[in-house]
């Protein structure tokens, strides 16, 4: 079953993520991470929830929207195999996200993930199925 990438909107997570202050800065993009708070309705067990965001740091409305394109590509490309459930993700564009190469950019998200200790242990067991879904009958 794959891993589905569910988006963080509310302030109130981006601010929550942000207080943990658990950040990794590369110089394509800055990677907050914290757990999924208590209390709250969990997500799908296969979900990891992510934002992005730039500030006008980054440059007009065309740079700062591009920087968030091209981070989405590299979270989509990259979360799947290597993110680690149970974890809320906030991905910050810098002004070297608009013009930094895309590998370049990829091997800063895969450090990112290793530095704050968000990367999903190699015998991760695959999420788990409700029961009576997937199985063959």
């Amino acid at each position: 079953m794959p891993v589905s990438l569910a988006r963080l909107k509310k302030r109130a997570d981006f601010l929550r993520v942000a207080s943990l202050r658990k950040k990794w800065a590369s110089p394509g993009l800055i990677l907050q991470v914290a757990p999924f708070p208590e209390g709250q309705p969990a997500p799908k067990a296969d979900a990891i929830r992510i934002g992005f965001t730039c500030s006008k740091k980054v440059g007009n409305a065309v740079a700062r929207n591009r920087a968030r394109r091209r981070l989405k590509a590299a979270v989509d490309e990259v979360f799947p195999g290597l993110a680690r459930l149970g974890l809320d993700y906030v991905v910050i564009g810098r002004r070297e996200t608009v013009d930094r190469d895309y590998s370049l950019l990829l091997q800063d998200l895969r450090t990112a993930l290793k530095r704050v200790g968000a990367l999903a242990a190699a015998g991760q067991p695959e999420p788990k199925t409700p029961s009576g879904e997937g199985s063959p009958a």
